[in-house]
């Protein structure tokens, strides 16, 4: 009697199992549960990231710790263990002051600190090498005639001399970015032209000759005199100096031509730390980098990536829909047209390495090569585009994309209905206007869709940049005021290969680190900004065509 009701329960059970997995029940709810773990380990990602790439900003308190027979000032960045550990609590400090003491990172034991203090005098100063410097400033030596000045006296001097050396920093750079630049151009450019007229040889060759001779002294004069301007400019940087109280005693001057900001970081206010962590956001994004990257911002990174994914779009996006829509509407749908597909479709999955190394070969050597020898004889053997630069980045990378434009454009033609087309065609209109005004205004979103997934793909490819022309620190911007303004064949920095440098190629891991975490959180700003576009921009064309479908059937 026992089995029989046990038998029956279970055959109970195994029905209800039965329809249940009849039903699709246990698939729903395995895909949500996957969904839900991919979810919440890409909330984690980005969190952690967002944590670690936005405390880079916030300023600190500077610490004054006390060991046994040791003293350390610094920040305090981040914590390890526990007291329960073998280890106990670590602490990783910013002792800066890279100069005298490194390395710039240290990390201490919580159980040796004898005390800790923050006192209101101590200072964080910036300065453009050697890192930051922390301590105590005991007073300032003016550079007209030694004195020093100690005390609140110091204070309006201090930040007077600041503004004065910040302005003439700011005069040097305009003028080595403008008319020095410049001339240097026109001198190089010269010197191509007197190369080119020894190549030809031709009759006039002495009197153009003279001629160069001519405009190359007048050239020279002028940068003599620019060159005589910028070293009174750095002349008069120099003089002021600071008298800072390290740790243990110790004292420095500091130059003041080499500091860019001085902050009383154990005064500051939370609005203040606040308004503070925004600037260094803002200079994050709009400063050039420095020491090896490590230090200041990513603003020719953010530029050449930019600059880089609209030249690439604008190469990838025709190429791409003008490729699906033969294959879709006008090809003979046959087994070649199968294959070509099938091989479309093997082109995403290739590795992208693969493609660096066809660009490296195909755009680099034998394209910007054969370029160089036809139309710029006279700078050989130094390579102008054949070497890698912008435009075989862009070029590589809208061949990596391509299969994406494809296949996505083809997707949205295919959804376009056949009906459609031939109403077109049975009230008189053409097979290129029936394509132009009803079959590609419908297919538009997946056509958009398509480009701006191309977009976000490119933004964060490193491995075929590294080959076709990225860089870890470019010397000038793609873009400038010189004729032709866009330099294609020049050399530029990406987001994603600056990254890999900070990650794998600093000289200063710790320093590193942070700013790793930072120009991640940038770029996945940038690639889920494109990619909410793309979903935002293809929802509202989606709900436009509908609603004209729905007009024309009433």
């Amino acid at each position: 009697m026992r089995q029989t009701k046990r038998s029956h329960s279970l055959r109970r059970r195994y029905q209800r199992f039965d329809r249940w997995r009849r039903d699709g029940q246990g698939w729903i709810w395995f895909c949500a549960g996957a969904l839900a773990i991919s979810l919440t380990g890409l909330l984690g990602i980005l969190v952690l990231i967002a944590g670690n790439g936005l405390a880079h900003f916030w300023p600190n308190q500077i610490l004054q710790l006390q060991l046994a027979g040791e003293e350390i000032i610094g920040e305090h960045l981040d914590t390890v263990g526990s007291a329960s550990d073998a280890q106990g609590e670590r602490w990783l400090m910013h002792v800066g002051n890279r100069e005298s003491q490194a390395p710039d990172f240290r990390w201490v034991a919580r159980s040796e600190v004898l005390s800790v203090d923050t006192p209101a005098q101590m200072v964080v100063i910036e300065r453009t090498e050697w890192g930051n410097a922390y301590g105590h400033i005991e007073g300032v030596i003016l550079g007209t005639d030694g004195s020093l000045l100690t005390g609140k006296a110091m204070l309006p001097v201090l930040a007077s001399a600041l503004e004065q050396v910040s302005a003439t920093r700011d005069a040097i750079t305009a003028l080595e970015r403008g008319s020095i630049r410049r001339i240097n151009s026109e001198l190089e450019a010269l010197r191509l032209t007197r190369r080119k007229v020894q190549l030809e040889a031709g009759q006039e060759m002495s009197a153009m000759l003279a001629e160069l001779d001519i405009q190359e002294r007048a050239l020279q004069i002028s940068y003599a005199e620019q060159e005589a301007l910028l070293r009174s400019l750095n002349q008069s940087l120099t003089g002021t100096q600071i008298k800072l109280s390290l740790a243990n005693a110790q004292q420095r001057v500091i130059d003041l031509a080499t500091v860019l900001s001085i902050t009383y970081a154990n005064q500051l206010t939370s609005w203040e730390r606040l308004f503070l962590s925004l600037q260094n956001v803002l200079g994050f994004l709009t400063d050039t980098p420095r020491e090896a990257n490590t230090e200041g911002g990513v603003f020719p990174a953010i530029f050449g990536t930019v600059l880089m994914v609209l030249l690439m779009s604008v190469v990838v996006a025709p190429v791409g829909v003008v490729t699906a829509i033969y294959l879709h509407e006008y090809a003979n749908q046959g087994p070649l047209v199968r294959l070509l597909r099938i091989a479309v479709s093997n082109l995403a999955g290739v590795p992208s390495i693969v493609y660096g190394v066809f660009g490296l070969g195909f755009f680099v050597y034998f394209i910007g090569g054969n370029l160089d020898r036809l139309f710029f004889p006279e700078a050989l053997p130094a390579p102008t585009f054949g070497t890698p630069g912008l435009i075989w980045a862009s070029l590589t990378l809208a061949l990596l994309t391509v299969p994406v434009v494809i296949v996505s454009t083809e997707e949205g033609l295919a959804r376009v209905p056949q009906s459609l087309r031939e109403g077109s065609l049975a009230l008189g209109a053409t097979r290129a206007e029936t394509l132009f005004h009803v079959v590609l205004p419908m297919a538009t979103p997946a056509m958009i869709t398509g480009v701006i997934l191309a977009v976000a793909r490119a933004a964060g490819e490193v491995a075929p940049l590294m080959l076709v022309g990225v860089v870890k620190l470019a010397p000038t911007l793609p873009v400038d005021g010189e004729f032709p303004f866009l330099h294609l064949e020049r050399k530029f920095m990406h987001l994603g290969f600056h990254i890999y440098d900070l990650g794998f190629q600093s000289p200063n891991v710790d320093a590193a680190r942070p700013l790793v975490y930072a120009t991640a959180l940038l770029l996945i700003t940038i690639i889920v900004s494109l990619n909410l576009f793309a979903i935002a921009l293809r929802g509202r064309l989606e709900r436009h065509f509908r609603g004209l479908e729905g007009f024309e059937a009433q």
